[in-house]
């Protein structure tokens, strides 16, 4: 299926060096999970992982284009964990990734592969971190985007074994910062995850295809000029060679084409990082709430003191979701919101996949914030349902036929809804009841249901919400805290001090 003599084009020593290596290529040789994994791939993820080692083997860069939610950090991290287990990974691999997945990608490391040491370059003394890095022999050191572009001086003389995009379609236009930080970058190999398709944008292509294999596209003039120019003009039989030609370099799989392999409802958690001056605000506000409920628990005993402690945790909660859900002076002066830049990223990348999004939150003012600064600005269509909806049967229709987002609030969307024209559902915190995020995902996994459903559980590391995730795991019995006034004696004093820990 790959029409590899297609590489024939004027190209630099390397691509030619790849093109004799080629000359005996067959077929793509299927591979083992490493060992060390610690979790079961999938067939099509060790599909995956066997593509991404005909690359490691032939010196060829390439583009990891699966559907989102079908694990390419995954297979990213499985392909890196069987070099290392092969002895193959010599230098560490750099990780760029939008600052909203930082916390995701940490996570998925130590849990699928505790063996890949990794350091984390952000916040301050990043220098220093990466040198720390070098001198312990880490497997893996993960940046941002953002700060690859400060820190071209830091890796100046630095080699790397891999240098892996995720989100790959941040550096699409050539012509930024961003782009010369990342292509200044010395490494053996280059890999590029997104899950956007790009095949129909033409010079997001070439500067994606110019980072991975540099002149395998031609200049950026050549390939206008070849390629680019023709096409938007209408050549088919141009746009046929070009996508022969690109094909051996992209693996995308869509949820339609692995759907037996799936499960009917596919849960994931993703981890948000709060930014420093969010995490000062928590900080000081867990502080002071902790005093707080000691002192209510103190001078009015612990089944007293109720309000107090779901007034402490609704504060938590709140700067979670946006710092402006509180009515502080504090909050007020920190503007940005990690967990709101994760939905962006979230919604752009299934938005382009054409997939249909339910949006739940408990705070109806956290949904008005998402319509405002996510929906509006983005110029996606949606609906919106909460208790002061008038119509509901008329927005719900609507939603139906055609809007590709429904924002819903959790009391007005939680019961009653058949809701299964959409695929994709994303819980924007998580809730005290786990009964009830289930009923808001049911809204969407019914019978009637013939596509795959995608829940997102949307979470902040380091705060209430994973204690929150915690407890749920243990099972406990929640619906005391999720409903105002209902008795919170389920619940030890113990566990209610734990949500205030840092």
């Amino acid at each position: 299926p790959y029409d590899l003599h297609l590489i024939e084009v004027d190209v630099p020593e390397k691509l030619k060096e790849i093109r004799e290596l080629l000359k005996n290529f067959k077929k793509i040789e299927k591979v083992k999970p490493p060992n060390g994994l610690k979790t079961t791939l999938r067939n099509y993820q060790i599909e995956g992982i066997s593509w991404l080692n005909f690359l490691h083997r032939y010196k060829l860069g390439g583009i990891l284009a699966d559907d989102m939610g079908l694990g390419k950090t995954v297979q990213t991290i499985a392909h890196l964990l069987r070099l290392k287990e092969e002895g193959e990974l010599e230098k560490p691999a750099i990780i760029i990734v939008p600052t909203s997945l930082i916390a995701n990608w940490e996570r998925e490391i130590l849990r699928f592969a505790p063996d890949l040491s990794f350091k984390t370059v952000y916040g301050k003394d990043r220098k220093e971190k990466v040198e720390e890095a070098f001198a312990e022999s880490a497997d893996v050191l993960l940046t941002t985007y953002n700060l690859i572009m400060r820190d071209v001086e830091i890796y100046k003389n630095r080699e790397f074994s891999y240098i892996i995009l995720d989100e790959a379609q941040k550096i699409k236009n050539y012509r930024t910062k961003t782009y010369r930080a990342v292509t200044s970058l010395k490494g053996e190999h280059r890999l590029a995850l997104s899950g956007t398709p790009i095949e129909n944008n033409l010079s997001e292509l070439w500067a994606i295809f110019n980072f991975l294999m540099p002149g395998f596209l031609g200049t950026a003039t050549e390939f206008k000029r070849k390629f680019q120019t023709p096409i938007e003009r209408g050549d088919s039989k141009l746009k046929t060679l070009l996508g022969r030609k690109i094909r051996p370099f992209i693996l995308r799989r869509t949820k339609k084409e692995v759907l037996k392999e799936l499960p009917p409802k596919v849960e994931i958690i993703k981890f948000a990082k709060f930014s420093e001056k969010e995490a000062r605000l928590y900080e000081s506000i867990r502080v002071l709430m902790e005093k707080e409920v000691r002192e209510a628990i103190k001078s009015y005993g612990f089944k007293k003191s109720q309000i107090y402690i779901l007034d402490a945790l609704l504060k938590l909660r709140q700067v979670c979701c946006h710092p402006s859900l509180l009515k502080i002076k504090e909050a007020k002066k920190v503007k940005e919101s990690a967990k709101l830049e994760f939905l962006k990223e979230l919604l752009e990348e299934l938005i382009s996949e054409g997939k249909k999004v339910l949006i739940f939150s408990q705070f109806v003012s956290m949904l008005e914030i998402i319509e405002k600064e996510v929906l509006k600005k983005k110029g996606y269509s949606y609906e919106v349902l909460t208790g002061k909806t008038r119509n509901r049967k008329k927005v719900i229709d609507r939603f139906k036929k055609g809007k590709d987002i429904f924002l819903i609030s959790l009391k007005a969307g939680g019961l009653g809804l058949n809701l299964t024209e959409a695929d994709t559902v994303i819980l924007y915190e998580p809730w005290w009841n786990p009964a009830v995020e289930s009923q808001a995902t049911d809204r969407v996994y019914r019978i009637g249901q013939e596509k795959k459903v995608f829940v997102y559980k949307l979470i902040v590391e380091n705060s209430v919400e994973e204690k929150i995730l915690e407890l749920q795991k243990k099972k406990k019995d929640l619906q005391a805290l999720y409903e105002e006034g209902v008795d919170i004696g389920k619940l030890s004093q113990e566990e209610i001090f734990s949500l205030f820990e840092s």
